[in-house]
């Protein structure tokens, strides 16, 4: 009787919220707010993408920055352009050729001028730029740009109300996580910042971290200064060509953004984000030698987290935790040494690029793997090589990578065809043979390893009719080797739908669909019986905006999945989430309740939830329950922010959270999370 009320009740504040804010009248047409059309984004990403690991915080922090120091369009170059991944190549396009034709732009209305510039993306690129009229100073004056530059103190505190069993057996530190960052900017044109973190469980200036954190790091990069584009010291990122070489970017799978795929930032970016694992350290420098050809080397040196047995690494730990006597045993046993180059030749109509890299272990890496992955990477030194190209005439794109390594080859091509400025076409075409090695390769896939994978990728991005706007994909896989709990060669089927309609500029439903056919080994027959399963996705979400003082988002999701022979499993989740800007005071909150309900771990489900500062967390969830979060935000002018959220899950078939050492004893896991963002 006490669970059924407590269900009841919940189910009543949840219509409540959704009664309440339609209650609240619109008295005049506005503009999504970028952060809300952003949120948008990346929840489709999530959702496509959930079984995928993304790490959102370095675009966040480079989305940041930008906001604060806008691009001025009347000078920004492609490259400065293709930085935003909601923008496509012919909008890129389109831009510079507004500004080479009809002149300088005044104001950032002009963009609605400009061919192909919806007005959702004019939305999410105003922030980010500015329209200043007049020539641009092409010399640097350090002493002035110093004087100019700006210092951030960003710190971050989380408080978990809960002990999970590790603290009381074997976690050598204290539960909460601590984060500190310091950054300095001037213009475009010099970053430096230091980044120092501690996990959860990880002791703080004791034991093996007498020093205070855990992890610390720190970066320096110079950029646009004469003929050098970029040179970064310390901590840093690459990316060339599709990634099938090297990338540290983020990827934005097979979704609606899928069009941007290759107008991804190239070159060198630096590594601010507190990702331990995921970055190069040491120096890296580009240098235009020509006004058309540039040239990019570079050279890391960094310790990886691992086991070592008989003198020989068997494994890689990605996690960066250092919690147990057992992970400190693991940190920082071998060194991993990476140098190359990349030559760059950039035409009107024509781009060519080449990639070479050399790298090596400090010893024998030989990982102890399953019979799936016979054809996984080992050894001590290792190469790769390729050619990378795009090319872009009016209306047609098609860009490409192959690469090869001491094994294998890597190939991938697209075809993109805008028939007209809201018809956009795409195929890709990729070419992962089982043996391929790329340590450092990263690349459009249905796996997350460039391996073992062979695809053709067709979808299209349309706007029929005014308000209407409609995407859908397909993706016919196969792998000739096995994978994980694939014990034989194996092919699938990937579908998704979306539709989205804007009825007025301050609202938009939209619809999505996915469905996924594979194949995997029936659990307890050790491979022996493989069956065919199909996984379907749905999402309805309402999203409604006022003023830039209120905003909320309805969905709802609902998923089955079912293996051949056995019971269809199901899970859905309802979710509000209600964001209030004061305009009398410097203010904003957000709240979010959801209610999950899923039979196993197949049928989960994803939430996304608004996090911190250049944050985004998409927990995923089984059972049945229920999901609170609030956040408060303060800004005392630009000087001071003052951040808190607290978040609680609920379960109500359940006693405990968790397992092994993440065991909570309780139905209830809450959260408190704090930061403090100092400017000056």
């Amino acid at each position: 009787m006490h669970d059924k009320l407590y269900r009841i009740n919940h189910y009543l504040v949840i219509i409540l919220f959704t009664f309440i804010i339609h209650l609240i009248p619109c008295k005049s047409l506005a503009q999504y707010a970028w952060s809300e059309l952003l949120m948008d984004w990346m929840e489709e990403v999530n959702v496509q993408e959930a079984d995928a690991s993304i790490n959102w915080e370095e675009l966040l922090e480079e989305l940041h920055d930008r906001q604060e120091m806008p691009l001025n369009l009347n000078t920004a170059t492609r490259q400065e352009l293709e930085f935003f991944p909601f923008l496509t190549a012919q909008q890129i396009e389109n831009i510079q050729a507004y500004v080479y034709l009809k002149g300088e732009m005044q104001t950032l209305h002009e963009l609605l001028l400009v061919e192909e510039m919806d007005k959702r993306t004019v939305d999410m690129l105003m922030p980010f730029v500015c329209a200043i009229p007049g020539t641009q100073e092409k010399r640097i004056d350090w002493k002035r740009l110093l004087k100019q530059g700006k210092s951030e103190v960003l710190a971050r505190l989380d408080v978990p109300l809960y002990r999970t069993r590790g603290y009381s057996t074997v976690y050598q530190g204290p539960p909460q996580y601590h984060s500190l960052r310091y950054s300095f900017r001037c213009k475009n044109n010099l970053y430096v910042g230091v980044t120092a973190e501690k996990d959860a469980g990880e002791p703080f200036a004791a034991l093996h971290n007498r020093k205070g954190y855990d992890y610390y790091g720190f970066y320096l990069l110079l950029q646009d200064i004469g003929r050098l584009q970029s040179l970064a010291l310390g901590n840093y990122r690459l990316h060339f060509g599709q990634g099938l070489i090297v990338s540290n970017n983020f990827l934005n799978g097979k979704t609606q953004q899928v069009m941007q795929m290759p107008f991804q930032h190239q070159g060198v970016r630096r590594h601010a984000s507190t990702d331990e694992y995921n970055y190069f350290r040491g120096v890296a420098s580009s240098l235009r030698v020509l006004p058309r050809l540039s040239i990019t080397a570079f050279y890391s040196h960094r310790t990886l987290d691992g086991t070592i047995k008989n003198d020989t690494l068997v494994s890689i730990n990605q996690s960066g935790l250092h919690r147990t006597e057992t992970e400190v045993s693991r940190r920082c046993v071998t060194t991993l040494q990476m140098t190359g180059g990349h030559l760059h030749y950039s035409g009107k109509w024509l781009r060519v690029g080449a990639t070479g890299i050399y790298y090596y272990f400090d010893r024998v890496y030989a990982p102890q793997l399953p019979a799936y992955a016979k054809y996984y990477q080992r050894g001590q030194r290792f190469n790769n090589a390729g050619v990378d190209y795009s090319l872009r005439i009016p209306r047609l794109s098609v860009d490409g990578e192959v690469a090869t390594g001491i094994k294998g080859i890597a190939a991938l091509n697209r075809l993109q065809y805008s028939p007209a400025s809201n018809y956009h076409l795409l195929l890709v075409h990729r070419y992962y043979s089982h043996d391929y090695w790329g340590f450092f390769a990263r690349a459009f896939g249905e796996a997350s390893r460039v391996q073992n994978e062979n695809g053709w990728y067709l979808a299209a991005d349309i706007s029929p009719v005014r308000k209407w706007r409609f995407f859908s994909s397909i993706d016919f896989f196969s792998s000739p080797w096995w994978r994980y709990r694939v014990s034989k060669s194996s092919q699938g089927i990937d579908f998704s739908f979306l539709g989205e309609y804007m009825p007025t500029s301050r609202s938009n439903i939209r619809a999505s669909y996915r469905w996924k056919k594979k194949e995997r080994d029936l659990a307890g027959t050790n491979g022996k019986i493989i069956l065919p399963y199909q996984h379907h996705r749905t999402r309805i979400q309402f999203n409604y905006s006022w003023n830039n003082r209120f905003s909320m988002r309805t969905f709802a999701d609902y998923n089955s999945f079912y293996i051949t022979g056995q019971s269809l499993n199901r899970g859905y989740q309802m979710t509000q989430r209600i964001v209030l800007n004061f305009p009398s005071i410097p203010l904003q909150l957000q709240m979010q309740a959801s209610y999950f309900h899923t039979d196993n771990y197949d049928s989960r489900v994803y939430i996304a939830e608004r996090g911190l500062l250049n944050t985004f967390y998409t927990p995923s969830f089984t059972g049945k329950g229920f999901r609170y979060s609030g956040l408060i935000r303060y800004d005392l002018k630009e000087y001071l922010m003052l951040l808190l959220k607290y978040g609680e899950t609920n379960y109500n078939d359940r006693d405990e959270i968790g397992s092994g050492y993440d065991l909570i004893a309780s139905h209830r896991r809450t959260d408190i999370q704090m930061q403090l963002r100092l400017r000056f």
